[in-house]
């Protein structure tokens, strides 16, 4: 499993690029950070910030993308910038027919981890020991980004698992799902025919 990694932001949009399965070691096949000036407009940021994506994706050609969800800051307008550069990124992996999964940061953390609460130097840490680097990759947006990458590969295969749990079991509740084909419906209802004998 080869992913993408995206930490989203508009002067620094992480990325990184993991591939390996769950359970053995992982191999890291590249780190940056996609950089637009904060003096620049927001439309030739957000196009700034598509082409370097597209860059990545044309030069490592992922089987998945993993962005970190948004959530709720005090400052807004760093959120708005963040969704903004998260929305580029669920852009250009749809334009190209690659899945997207989003993880929350207290997701990533714990898979790397193994606490929801760990700050940015535990988690460049160890990313820098699972990937078995020599030191930790800067800025911190780089490592962030490949601990979402890590995060997916480690956590996929059990979304896969539930994912398809589910589905069967809307298959087996949807109405009629365990009907012979061509054996008359059956209902719980009864009416009184009035004026008619058995």
């Amino acid at each position: 499993m080869r992913v993408l990694g995206v930490d989203p932001g508009l002067t620094r949009c992480g990325v990184g690029v993991v591939e390996g399965v769950a359970g053995r070691p992982l191999t890291m096949l590249g780190v940056g950070v996609v950089r637009t000036p904060a003096d620049a407009e927001l439309g030739d940021r957000l196009v700034a910030v598509e082409r370097g994506i597209e860059q990545w994706l044309d030069e490592h050609s992922p089987g998945y993308v993993a962005v970190e969800r948004v959530f709720a800051q005090h400052n807004v307008r760093t959120v708005m910038g963040t969704a903004q550069a998260s929305a580029i990124a669920m852009l250009c992996a749809a334009r190209r027919g690659i899945p997207v999964a989003l993880h929350t940061p207290s997701e990533v953390k714990a898979a790397v981890t193994g606490s929801g609460r760990a700050d940015k130097a535990q988690v460049g840490a160890m990313v820098t020991r699972l990937l078995r680097l020599d030191a930790p990759p800067k800025p911190a947006d780089a490592a962030d980004a490949l601990a979402l990458a890590i995060c997916h590969i480690w956590r996929a295969p059990a979304q896969n698992r539930l994912q398809q749990a589910v589905a069967a079991h809307r298959t087996q509740a949807a109405p009629g799902a365990s009907r012979t084909p061509g054996a008359p419906r059956t209902t719980s209802t009864s009416r009184t025919l009035k004026g008619r004998t058995a």
